[in-house]
């Protein structure tokens, strides 16, 4: 019971991680036969952090390991479709990106502001921009991971 418990927030969790990625994938002007490839890494990407998160993952490192995957897919994808990379990836990983970190940490400056300086506030509002940027980081490294594995022109070691 506790297996489809899991099972079915995990389908919820992909599913609605496919409509961001689709919207932000029609922002971008992505081509109409590329948008199911997006919405397909939209949700492997988010369920893979989600499922991460359930084993423990803190956010940062579970959302590097999905990014890496949606980034690896994403070449997969391009050399079979002949197509670049970033369109099937960018709009994918847009229902990673850390707004609820974000917001917290502006909402907590604001409290600063308005009612003065407090160690909790600042607390709150340093590990929420801290989060924030490692989970923009983690995004950024994980987009780049295949292109600094597969492009390179010299060898690693």
């Amino acid at each position: 019971m506790i297996y489809l418990d899991f099972f079915m927030a995990l389908l919820n969790d992909m599913f609605f991680s496919m409509i961001p990625a689709v919207g932000f994938a029609l922002v971008f002007n992505v081509p109409q036969k590329a948008l199911k490839y997006c919405a397909i890494g939209g949700a492997l990407g988010h369920g893979c952090r989600f499922v991460l998160l359930h084993w423990g993952v803190p956010i940062e490192w579970a959302t590097l390991g999905a990014a890496t995957l949606v980034g690896m897919i994403g070449v997969h994808w391009s050399h079979r479709f002949l197509a670049h990379p970033k369109v099937f990836t960018v709009a994918a990983m847009i229902p990673m990106v850390p707004g609820v970190f974000a917001f917290k940490a502006m909402i907590a400056l604001v409290e600063i502001n308005h009612s003065g300086y407090s160690v909790e506030l600042w607390g709150l509002m340093i590990e929420n921009v801290l989060k924030a940027v490692f989970i923009v980081a983690a995004l950024a490294i994980g987009l780049a991971m295949p292109g600094l594995l597969f492009y390179r022109r010299r060898s690693v070691v």
